[in-house]
C-alpha cells in the first residue's frame, strides 16, 4: 500500500511538471506571436497542445486557418479546433463552427455551425453568441429571425464581445427585431468602438454624417472615420477620404 501511495504521488508530480512545461510553451508562443515570429510560435503552440493545453491547440489552429507562420491548411485547423472544442475550449468550438459556416476544410453545413456556435456560446464565448446571431440575421441553418438575432447579439455584447455590440447596434439602426432607435444604436456602437471594433467606430461616424441620434457634425464624423481607418476598417478609410 505504501509503495502504491508513493507511485501515485510520483505520477501526480510528473503530470504537474508536464502541465507546467506545456503552459510555459504556450506563454512562449504568445510572446513570439507578439514579436510577429509566428513560425517559431507555431512550434511552441504545438508543444503546448501536445502537453494538453487546449488554448495552445486553438491558437495553433488559428495559424493553420489563416496561413500565418505555417502553410494554410483548413483540415489541420479543423483537427486542432476539434481537439480544443472536445476538451471544453469554447473558442475552439466557435472557430470550428466558422469552418463549417464557410465550408473550409469541411463541407459547408450551417446546422453544424450553429450547433458548434451554441456550444461555444454556452461555454462563455461571446464570439460564438455573435455568430449565432449572424445565422439568424441571414437565415442560414435557421429561419430568419431578427428577434432571436437580437437575443444572441445582446448576450455577446454583455459578455464584452465588441462585434456583438456593433451588430446589435445595427439592428437598432434598421429597426430589425427591435424598435428603431438611433440613440441606442450610438450607445452600442460606442461600446463596440471602445472595445476595439473598427466597424463600430465607422458606424458612429455615419450617425454623425446623417444626424441620426446625434446632431449632424462632420468634424465628429471625420474623427470616428479616422479611428476606424486606423483600426483597419476599409470603410472607415473610404469615408474619411470623402470628408
Amino acid at each position: 500500500m505504501k509503495n502504491k501511495a508513493l507511485i501515485a504521488v510520483f505520477l501526480i508530480f510528473i503530470i504537474s511538471g508536464c502541465s507546467k512545461s506545456a503552459e510555459r510553451y504556450f506563454n512562449q508562443g504568445i510572446e513570439l506571436s507578439r514579436k510577429k515570429d509566428f513560425k517559431t510560435a507555431a512550434i511552441f503552440f504545438q508543444k503546448s497542445c501536445d502537453g494538453g493545453i487546449l488554448k495552445g491547440c486553438c491558437n495553433l489552429g488559428l495559424l493553420y486557418d489563416n496561413g500565418i507562420g505555417v502553410q494554410q491548411n483548413y483540415s489541420k485547423a479543423k483537427e486542432l479546433y476539434e481537439k480544443a472544442c472536445n476538451g471544453g475550449n469554447a473558442r475552439g468550438c466557435s472557430n470550428l463552427g466558422a469552418l463549417y459556416n464557410n465550408g473550409q476544410g469541411v463541407q459547408q453545413n450551417y446546422s453544424k455551425a450553429k450547433e458548434l456556435y451554441e456550444k461555444a456560446c454556452n461555454g462563455g464565448s461571446g464570439m460564438g453568441c455573435d455568430n449565432i446571431g449572424i445565422l439568424y440575421v441571414n437565415g442560414q441553418g435557421v429561419k430568419q429571425n431578427y428577434s432571436k438575432a437580437k437575443e444572441f447579439f445582446k448576450k455577446a455584447c454583455d459578455g464584452w464581445n465588441a462585434k456583438g455590440c456593433n451588430d446589435l447596434g445595427s439592428l437598432y439602426v434598421d429597426g430589425q427585431g427591435v424598435k428603431q432607435n438611433y440613440s441606442k444604436a450610438k450607445e452600442l456602437y460606442e461600446k463596440a468602438c471602445d472595445g476595439g471594433n473598427a466597424r463600430g467606430c465607422n458606424n458612429i461616424g455615419l450617425l454623425y454624417v446623417n444626424g441620426q441620434g446625434v446632431k449632424q457634425n462632420y468634424s465628429k464624423a471625420k474623427e470616428f472615420f479616422k479611428k476606424a481607418c486606423d483600426g483597419g476598417s476599409p470603410y472607415g478609410c473610404k469615408n474619411y477620404s470623402k470628408l
